[in-house]
């Protein structure tokens, strides 16, 4: 008649939480048998002792390799559990009951389960559930595991912090196990998750060598492999709460750029806007870019929107400043028909702006600023503005004055201006400001030549009072005759 092989849970650590179903069977056994390294030091024994009786034979299971000593561990490893079944199936076939000891739980990262499954087969057998270190760490930090509808995630430290930091995310609470020398990834990964300030480290539960402290505060040199991280109930932050931020970029030239625009450009998750303005933000790890043509403003409004709900910090990005002529208005346009989204502008660089700058100060004194697309308004309506400010001897920005498709705009403009303006009214073109065409043309009204504008230009209608000097600096003086 053959033996009875029994997989013994021990607990963490204390003799006194081994069950007295467990104490019973180790103390009946024939055969004891425990794995240790080749330091022949197991913790396992160490916790049985109290339990052991004379007589009884010892099967020390020695491991052979750990993964740093070869470059085969699993083939190694899974020839000594061969050898190792082999060893208790003599017992076993001999008629003696084998008891397996196995620290914590036999079927919870423990070894006995590799006895087990090569063994349970051919022989009757019994499994007797212990402590887990889990719950040994949950008790000696006096703190809950889960409450409620809260879901438990058990991960090995040996995963990839990447994976570690995902899994810690989307989790209630976890149990970090086989810290050791993992414990620079596990840590990494906590930090990724932005779960770091709520972990906590247990060391050698409910032993006489008992370690619990935050576990930022944790010497990684110093960390066993019988520790673990403890995410324990209540540690999950509330859910990241999602916002748009729509970012002037300035005309240009990176150095146009506003430390805050830079900062909220470095710190989005993802970044929207038309692709020529996505491609002057320079990739970082971790962001996502999302480009589109420039005719869409609403859909891209829209869109960002719903990643900010998702928890997402989006910036969306804008030429020149967002505000003018630009994504701002599209952005709270949407936004207002759903407020659950906080949207943030953030200015920028007018294009007008750096053009005056270019050209002198020709805006040192009152001055409109009109779109000459009739894309979004009706041409009567921008003449109508035009004509207004003419008559009002406002000195005029000019956006988008022509493109491809707009091609009589300018025309217009410069025969409707010329019934108001003298024909050497200072005219300031400037075309790709900041960019690597950047171009300063300093003319006249009269002299104007409408081919020779496209959508990269930017033009400073001066008013009565404009001045160009010797040097061809223009610029409007702030006082006006009486």
């Amino acid at each position: 008649m053959t033996g009875k092989l029994y997989g013994v849970g021990l607990g963490p650590g204390d003799p006194e939480l081994v069950t007295v179903k467990a104490a019973r069977l180790i103390g009946e056994a024939d055969v004891v048998a425990f794995h240790s390294a080749r330091h022949g030091r197991s913790v396992a024994k160490t916790i049985a002792e109290p339990y052991f009786r004379e007589g009884q034979i010892m099967e020390q299971l020695i491991y052979p390799v750990t993964t740093e000593e070869t470059d085969d561990y699993q083939g190694e490893i899974d020839q000594f559990y061969e050898e190792a079944a082999a060893r208790l199936a003599a017992h076993l076939d001999a008629g003696r009951n084998v008891v397996v000891l196995a620290a914590g739980d036999p079927f919870f990262y423990g070894s006995y389960m590799h006895m087990h499954k090569r063994l349970a087969d051919r022989y009757e057998w019994e499994v007797v559930p212990g402590v887990t270190s889990v719950s040994g760490a949950s008790a000696v930090l006096g703190t809950p595991l889960v409450e409620r509808d809260e879901v438990l995630t058990i991960l090995p430290g040996t995963l990839p912090p990447a994976e570690l930091a995902e899994r810690l995310r989307n989790t209630d609470s976890a149990a970090i196990l086989k810290l050791g020398r993992t414990f620079g990834n596990v840590r990494k990964a906590l930090d990724e998750a932005g779960r770091l300030g709520n972990a906590w480290y247990v060391e050698r539960a409910t032993t006489g060598r008992q370690k619990t402290s935050p576990l930022a505060d944790v010497d990684p040199d110093t960390v066993p492999y019988f520790s673990l991280a403890l995410l324990p109930s209540h540690s999950k932050p509330e859910p990241r709460k999602g916002e748009v931020t729509v970012v002037g970029l300035g005309p240009g030239n990176t150095s146009w750029l506003t430390p805050e625009a830079r900062q909220e450009l470095e710190a989005a998750d993802d970044l929207v806007g038309y692709t020529t303005y996505l491609n002057r933000v320079p990739d970082r790890p971790g962001q996502t870019k999302h480009a589109s043509h420039n005719q869409v403003e609403s859909e891209r409004a829209a869109f960002a929107l719903d990643l900010a709900r998702k928890g997402r910090r989006v910036a969306v990005v804008s030429s020149g400043d967002p505000g003018v002529f630009a994504m701002a208005t599209a952005v709270l346009e949407v936004a207002a028909e759903q407020p659950d989204v906080p949207v943030k502008i953030i200015p920028g660089v007018t294009a007008a702006n750096a053009v005056a700058a270019k050209a002198g100060a020709p805006l040192g004194h009152d001055y409109a600023v009109i779109s000459l697309s009739d894309r979004l308004k009706p041409w009567d309506v921008i003449a109508s503005r035009l004509e207004a400010a003419a008559k009002a001897d406002l000195v005029i920005a000019i956006y988008n004055p022509a493109s491809k498709a707009r091609t009589h705009q300018v025309h217009e403009m410069r025969d409707l201006l010329l019934k108001h303006r003298d024909p050497d009214t200072p005219v300031v073109v400037g075309r790709d400001v900041g960019g690597p065409e950047e171009e300063i043309r300093v003319g006249t009204l009269e002299t104007l030549d409408p081919d020779t504008i496209d959508m990269r230009c930017l033009l400073i209608i001066g008013s009565s009072q404009t001045i160009v000097t010797e040097a061809g600096v223009v610029f409007t003086p702030r006082r006006y005759p009486s």
